[in-house]
C-alpha cells in the first residue's frame, strides 16, 4: 500500500514544536517524532523532540550499503547531550548540542554507538538519516542496558545526565 505523498510545503515552526513538545510530555517514553517523509522515502526527515527523563537506549545504525548508516542531527530548540560509547558501554566522548550553540549539531557516522540525553524541556532535534525506514533493522542495541521503560533505564539516564555540566562538551580524558 502506497503512503499518501506528503504536502508540497512542510512549516517548521514554534507552533509545531509546541504541538510535538506537548505530546513528548504526554508520552510514557517522555519523546516524540513528527515525520516530514513518507515510509518508502529514501531519506527520512523528521523532528524528534526529547523531555528530560527519556531513555535512548545505546545502539547503532548499520545499513546494507557502507555509509547509508550515518545520521545527522540539529538541535533547533533547547539542549541535547550526545553521548559516544565503545562496545563494553564505557563512555568516550560527550557533546553538548543547543540551539544556542556553539556546536548546533553533529553527523554521526555509521556504526557508531551513541544515546541522547535531554539537557532542557521541549528539546527539538531536526535528524536526517538514509531511508526507508524499516523498524526491525534500523537499531543494532548494545548489550547490556536496560530496556525501555524500567526503573534502572532511569536510573541510567540520571546518571548520564549528570555527566553534563554547564558548557562541559569536551571528550572524557
Amino acid at each position: 500500500m502506497d503512503s499518501p505523498a506528503p504536502s508540497p510545503l512542510q512549516r517548521i515552526d514554534q507552533d509545531l514544536f509546541d504541538a510535538v513538545a506537548a505530546a513528548a510530555a504526554d508520552s510514557p517514553r517522555r519523546r516524540r517524532n513528527h515525520n516530514f517523509h513518507a515510509p518508502t522515502d529514501r531519506v527520512q526527515r523528521f523532528l524528534n523532540v526529547l523531555q528530560p527523563g527519556t531513555y535512548v537506549r545505546p545502539h547503532r545504525h548499520r545499513r546494507a550499503q557502507p555509509g547509508e548508516g550515518f545520521e545527522c542531527f540539529l538541535v533547533l530548540q533547547g539542549a541535547v547531550g550526545l553521548l559516544l560509547l565503545d562496545a563494553k558501554g564505557r563512555v568516550l566522548q560527550r557533546e553538548r548540542i543547543s540551539a544556542a550553540g556553539p556546536l548546533r549539531g553533529i553527523e554521526l557516522a555509521e556504526g557508531v554507538i551513541h544515546t541522547l540525553v535531554a539537557l532542557s524541556p521541549d528539546a527539538v532535534m531536526m535528524e536526517i538519516k538514509q531511508g526507508p525506514y524499516e523498524p526491525a533493522a534500523d537499531k543494532d542495541f548494545l548489550a547490556g542496558f536496560p530496556l525501555e521503560g524500567s526503573e534502572a533505564a532511569a536510573e541510567q539516564e540520571a546518571a548520564w545526565r549528570t555527566l553534563f555540566g554547564a558548557g562541559d562538551d569536551h571528550p572524557l580524558p
